[in-house]
C-alpha cells in the first residue's frame, strides 16, 4: 500500500517476520526470526522447533507481542505508488517528462526494494546458523538484462505490467532500456549466471565473486570492414541494480620484495598498494525468498595518493598516476595480452580477484567464529570453486594468508587449502590451459612464486616417490609433463637420482624439508647452478656424458633457453580436492589427455558434472508461448522446477493439437526475430523460411568457417540451377550468424568479415530472393540470444570433435525445441542421447580419430573432396567482392605450417556436413514430422537444467545443505 506522501509500503510477510526451513542430514527444523523495529534499538528472537517432533509455535518478540505471518504481495496499485516515488525522489533522470530510461530506473529501484528485504533476510540467517557457504570465483557473469527476471522469480510480472500500464508504459518496451551487465563474453559466463540462479532458486547458501569492468569486453559493430569494437557503455549513467558496500574494501599489493623479520617470519613488503570494493548485485531464486550475492569488486587508492602537488606544478599525468594504474584494473574484460603491459594487467586481474575474494570470505569466517577461532574448521564452512584458471592464485594467496597472516605452518595450511579448493576444467585448448611467464609472476607477486615453488617441489617427490620404479626416461617424461614449473632445473636431490641410476626410490623416500624455507627461511626455492653460475638440465648433463663417451668434437651451438613458466592448471589440480569437467566426453578426455598423470595418481579428484542452462531464463521468461503450451500439455507448471516433467511431453509429441499449438508459438516468435532484424542490419527476412542459427564465441574451433562455407556451396548451387528447379530442390533459409572475435584475434575476424561479405551478395541477389539469406547480428548478447532461441528452427554445433567442453547453448536451444545438426562433441553428446538419434543431425569426424586425421595430413595423405575445392576457387574468384581471402583460404590447405593445414578440420568433415545439410532439408519439407522432432527435443532437454548440474555439486563437491526462507 503507498503512504500519504506516495512512499511505497510492500506488504510482505518478510519486512517484520521471516521463517526459514533448514534441511540437514538427521532433521528438518524451522526457524523463526522475528525483528522489531524501533527508534534506537532494532530487537530481534529467534526459536527453532523440530517439526518432525514438536508443535509450531508463533514466535513471541521481546515486547511479547506475537508476529503477524500473513503474507500477501504488492498489488499493482502499490507497484504504482512505488515508481512514481523512484522517479520523483531517487531519480537518474530530469522529472520533467517520465519517459522510457526513467520508466526503467524508477521501475528497476521499485523491485530492488521488494528484493532488499529478501536479501537481507538471507544473510541474517546465514549469519546465525553459521552454515558452509560455497564461493564461486570466476572471471565471468554474463547476467544478461536483470528486470523480468527478477520480476519474474518474485511472481510479480502481472502486477508490474499493470502498473507501468496505469503509467503510460509497456513492460517490454521499459525493460527493453537496460543494457546488458557487461560482465562476461561466452559461455564461461552464462554458465555462472546459470549457476547464481540455480544456487538461490535451490536455496544453497552460496556467493559469487566477480570483477566490475567498466568497459565489457567491447561492444561490437559491423562495417564494411567487418568487426570494430567500441567500448560498453554499460555503467555510463550507473546500474540501479547494485549496491556499493563502502565498508567493505580490501588492500591489495603487487610488486615489493620478500624479506625475513627478526621474528623469523616472511615479510611481503613494498610495491604498489591498491584496495578493492565490494558493489553487490542481488540474485533472487525463483518462487524462493532466498536471494544471494554476486560481490563485485572494483579498484582504487584512496584520495591521498592523489599527488596533489604534481597537479598544481602542471603535471597531470603524474599526479594522477596511482588512481589510473588502480582504476585499469577493471576497466575492460580480458585486456589484450600481446604487451608486456597487457600481460601484467591480465594478471593483477586474476589476483585482485582472488586476494580480495579470499580476504572477504576470511573475514566471514573469522567474524562467525567470534572468539573461537579453529583454523581447522575452515574448510567445514568454505568451499571455494575455481571457474576455470583465471582464479588459480587463490592456491597461493590462501597459503601466504594462513601461514604469513594467520600464522599457521605449512602443513597447516596446505590440508586447509586443499580441502577448501576445487577446480572446473572448461576447456582442452592449449593455449586456454592458462601459462604465466615465470619472469613476470615474479616481480609481481614474489611470495606467492615462493609459495609456488614449493609446492612444485613437493609435487616433484611424491612423483619421484610414486613412479620411481618406473623407467627413467618415463618418469622423466611425467615430471617433464606434471610439474607446476615449465622449463626449470629438477631439485637437486632428485636431479641427481636421475645422473646416477643407482640411487633407488621408495615409497619411504624423504620429502625434503621445503616448509620451513617458506615459513621462516630467507631462503627460496632456486634452480642448480654449475661453478659458472650459468643454469644447467638433466639433460644438458646427459648429453654431455653421452658425448665424452663418444669421445667426439662437439661444434657449441646457440643455446636456445626456453622461456620459464607456471603451469596454471597444474597448479589447480594439485591445489584443490576435486576436479571436474563439463561433459562426459570432455571429463574423460580431461583423465585420460589432459591430466592423465595426475588422474594416475590421484583418481579420486577427478569427476563430471555436465553444464546446465536456468530453465527460468532460457524457457519460462524468454519464451512465453512454448511455456504456456508446456504447462497446459504437462498440467503443471511444476516444470520450471522440475524439468523432469518436460519428458511428459514425448507421449504427446504425434498430437496433431499440441503440434499445430507448437507451429504457432515458433512463428510468432519468428515474426518478432523479422523485426529485430530489419532493425537492426536493415535485411528483410520472411518468417516462414527456415530459421538456422549459429551464435557463439567466434573460433576457429568453433568452426563459423565451415557453416559459412556451407552457405557458400548451397548458393552457388543455386545460382547454377534455374529459379523453379531452385525452389524445388532447397527450403527457405534464413542463416543467422552472431558472436564476438577476440579483438587481437586476426583469423576471427577475418571469418566474420567473410561471413558480412557473403551475406552482403548473397542478400542482394535478386535471383535468388527469399530462398536464401545470411545475416550477421552484431553485438551479440544475452538480450538477443533470448530473442533468436525461441525463434529458431536449426541450430548449429559443429566444432572439431574433442576441442569444445560442454557447450550450453546447444541446450538453450534443445530447451526451446530447436533441432541441431553437430558433431559428437561437448554435450551434444548427451542431448543426442536424451533427444533421440533420430532427432539429431549427426555428422563428421569422432574424437578418436583426430590425431590420426591429423597425422593423415601432415603425411600429406589427405586428399581434399572436389566440392569443397570448389567453393574455395569460388571465394577466390571474388565473387563476394575484392576483398583478400587468401590468408583465410590458405589456412585451410597445405601439410604443416603455423596457419597451414586445416587443424581443426573443416576440409574433411565439409562433405559429410553439406550431405547432412540434404537430410535437414528433407526432414523440414514434412513439417508434421519436423513438429515432432522439435517437441521431443524440448521433452529431452530436461537433463540440462542447471538445478541439476548445481545439486550434484553441492553434494559431491561443496557438501552444503540448503536452507529455504520462507
Amino acid at each position: 500500500m503507498a503512504t500519504a506522501n506516495g512512499a511505497h509500503l510492500f506488504n510482505h510477510c518478510g519486512s517484520n517476520s521471516r521463517f526459514i526451513h533448514f534441511t540437514s542430514r538427521n532433521t528438518t527444523s524451522k526457524l523463526f526470526l522475528t525483528k522489531t523495529s524501533h527508534f534506537r534499538t532494532p530487537k530481534r528472537s529467534f526459536h527453532v522447533n523440530n517439526i518432525l517432533t514438536d508443535k509450531i509455535h508463533h514466535p513471541i518478540t521481546e515486547q511479547g507481542g506475537e508476529s503477524d505471518l500473513s503474507c500477501f504481495s504488492p498489488d499493482a496499485a502499490s507497484i504504482t505508488s512505488s515508481i512514481k516515488y523512484h522517479a520523483e525522489f531517487t531519480p537518474v533522470f530530469s522529472p520533467e517528462r517520465f519517459e522510457l530510461p526513467n520508466a526503467f530506473f524508477a521501475t528497476a529501484q521499485s523491485v530492488r526494494d521488494s528484493l532488499l528485504i529478501n536479501w537481507n533476510a538471507t544473510y541474517d540467517v546465514y549469519e546465525k546458523l553459521n552454515m558452509k557457504q560455497a564461493y564461486y570465483l570466476s572471471m565471468e557473469f554474463l547476467q544478461g538484462r536483470a528486470l523480468l527476471n527478477a520480476i519474474g522469480n518474485l511472481e510479480l510480472t502481472g502486477a508490474f505490467a499493470e502498473a507501468l500500464k496505469n503509467l503510460g508504459h509497456n513492460l517490454e518496451n521499459v525493460a527493453s532500456q537496460e543494457p546488458d551487465a557487461a560482465l562476461g563474453n561466452g559461455g564461461l559466463g552464462r554458465l555462472a549466471s546459470c549457476f547464481l540462479d540455480s544456487l538461490a532458486t535451490l536455496n544453497y547458501p552460496a556467493w559469487g565473486y566477480g570483477l566490475r569492468y567498466k568497459y565489457g569486453l567491447f561492444q561490437q559493430r559491423i562495417t564494411k570492414d567487418g568487426q570494430e569494437e567500441v567500448a560498453e557503455d554499460w555503467l555510463e549513467i550507473g546500474s540501479p541494480w547494485e549496491v556499493v558496500r563502502n565498508d567493505v574494501s580490501y588492500p591489495i599489493k603487487f610488486y615489493g620484495k620478500v624479506s625475513t623479520g627478526s621474528d623469523g617470519k616472511r615479510y611481503w613488503i613494498g610495491g604498489e598498494d591498491i584496495k578493492a570494493v565490494a558493489y553487490d548485485v542481488p540474485i533472487p531464486g525463483y518462487k524462493t525468498r532466498t536471494t544471494i550475492s554476486l560481490r563485485l569488486w572494483s579498484t582504487q587508492v584512496p584520495s591521498a595518493d592523489f599527488n596533489l602537488s604534481a597537479f598544481n606544478a602542471g603535471e597531470h599525468t603524474k599526479a594522477c598516476e596511482a588512481q589510473a594504474n588502480a582504476g585499469k584494473i577493471c576497466y575492460i574484460l580480458y585486456p589484450g595480452d600481446e604487451s608486456e603491459e597487457g600481460k601484467i594487467l591480465r594478471l593483477k586481474q586474476q589476483y585482485t580477484l582472488c586476494s580480495a575474494s579470499l580476504q572477504d570470505i576470511i573475514s566471514r569466517f573469522e567474524r562467525r567464529s567470534g572468539d573461537r577461532i579453529k583454523w581447522e574448521e575452515f574448510p567445514e564452512k568454505v568451499a571455494v570453486q575455481m571457474n576455470d584458471t583465471h582464479p588459480t592464485l587463490c592456491i597461493p594467496e590462501l597459503m601466504r594468508i594462513l601461514i604469513d597472516l594467520k600464522g599457521l605452518n605449512w602443513n597447516e595450511a596446505w590440508n586447509i587449502t586443499q580441502r577448501t579448493v576445487a577446480y572446473t576444467n572448461h576447456t582442452v585448448l592449449p593455449e586456454a590451459l592458462e601459462k604465466w611467464s615465470y619472469e613476470l609472476m615474479q616481480k609481481l607477486l614474489p611470495r606467492h612464486v615462493e609459495i609456488i615453488e614449493a609446492i612444485d617441489e613437493e609435487l616433484v617427490h611424491e612423483i619421484v616417490s610414486k613412479y620411481g620404479s618406473l623407467d627413467l626416461n618415463k618418469l622423466e617424461d611425467k615430471l617433464t609433463t606434471m610439474r607446476i614449473l615449465e622449463n626449470f632445473d629438477l631439485p637437486s636431490s632428485v636431479a641427481e637420482f636421475f645422473i646416477n641410476p643407482e640411487i633407488s626410490v621408495d615409497d619411504d623416500t624423504e620429502t625434503l624439508e621445503v616448509h620451513d624455507k617458506v615459513e621462516a627461511s630467507d631462503k627460496v626455492v632456486t634452480n642448480d647452478e654449475d661453478d659458472t653460475g650459468k643454469k644447467t638440465s638433466m639433460k644438458t648433463e646427459a648429453s654431455a656424458e653421452k658425448d665424452i663417451d663418444k669421445k667426439t668434437p662437439v661444434s657449441p651451438e646457440p643455446a636456445v633457453i626456453p622461456l620459464k613458466k607456471v603451469r596454471m592448471a597444474n597448479l589447480c589440480v594439485v591445489g584443490g580436492h576435486a576436479v571436474n569437467g563439463v561433459a562426459e566426453i570432455h571429463s574423460e578426455i580431461v583423465k585420460e589427455e589432459v591430466f592423465n598423470g595426475f588422474y594416475e595418481l590421484w583418481p579420486e579428484k577427478f569427476q563430471n558434472k555436465t553444464n546446465g542452462v536456468t530453465p527460468r531464463r532460457w524457457i519460462r521468461f524468454c519464451n512465453p508461448p512454448l511455456s504456456a503450451i508446456i504447462t497446459k500439455w504437462t498440467g503443471t507448471e511444476e516444470w520450471v522446477l522440475k524439468t523432469e516433467k518436460l519428458a511428459e511431453l514425448q507421449k504427446f509429441a504425434d498430437n496433431e493439437d499440441l503440434q499445430n499449438e507448437w507451429r504457432e508459438a515458433k512463428r510468432s516468435n519468428k515474426i518478432k526475430v523479422v523485426s529485430f532484424l530489419k532493425e537492426k542490419t536493415g535485411y528483410s527476412v520472411v518468417p516462414d523460411a527456415m530459421f538456422d542459427i549459429q551464435v557463439k564465441r567466434i573460433h576457429e574451433y568453433k568452426r563459423q568457417l565451415l557453416n559459412i562455407l556451407g552457405i557458400v556451396y548451397r548458393y552457388k548451387k543455386m545460382k547454377e540451377m534455374k529459379a523453379a528447379e531452385g525452389k524445388t530442390n532447397f527450403v527457405p533459409r534464413v542463416c543467422i550468424f552472431g558472436g564476438k572475435a577476440f579483438a587481437t584475434y586476426v583469423q576471427a575476424k577475418r571469418i566474420v568479415k567473410f561471413i558480412t561479405d557473403v551475406g552482403a551478395t548473397i542478400n542482394h541477389d535478386p535471383e535468388i530472393g527469399d530462398l536464401l539469406k545470411v545475416v550477421f547480428v552484431p553485438n551479440y548478447n544475452v538480450s538477443v540470444a533470448e530473442l533468436l532461441i525461441p525463434a529458431s528452427d536449426l541450430s548449429k554445433h559443429i566444432s572439431t570433435a574433442g576441442m569444445e567442453a560442454s557447450g550450453t547453448s546447444n541446450m538453450k536451444f534443445a530447451m526451446n525445441g530447436c533441432i541441431q545438426i553437430g558433431t559428437l562433441d561437448g554435450a551434444n553428446v548427451e542431448i543426442r542421447e536424451e533427444v533421440g538419434e533420430e532427432n539429431f543431425f549427426l555428422f563428421g569426424a569422432q574424437a578418436h580419430e583426430i590425431a590420426g586425421l591429423r597425422k593423415e595430413r601432415a603425411d600429406g595423405k589427405f586428399v581434399p573432396d572436389e566440392r569443397f575445392e570448389e567453393v574455395k576457387e569460388f571465394v577466390r574468384s571474388g565473387a563476394f567482392g575484392s576483398y583478400n581471402y587468401d590468408d583465410l583460404i590458405g589456412s585451410l590447405e597445405g601439410n604443416e605450417g603455423f596457419g597451414r593445414a586445416d587443424y581443426f578440420l573443416v576440409g574433411k568433415d565439409f562433405p559429410s556436413y553439406i550431405e547432412c545439410q540434404e537430410k535437414v532439408d528433407e526432414a523440414y519439407r514434412d513439417q508434421k514430422r519436423w513438429t515432432k522432432m522439435s517437441i521431443l527435443n524440448t521433452a529431452g532437454s530436461y537433463k540440462f537444467s542447471s538445478d541439476r548440474t548445481i545439486h550434484e555439486y553441492a553434494k559431491d563437491i561443496w557438501n552444503i545443505e540448503a536452507v529455504e526462507i520462507a
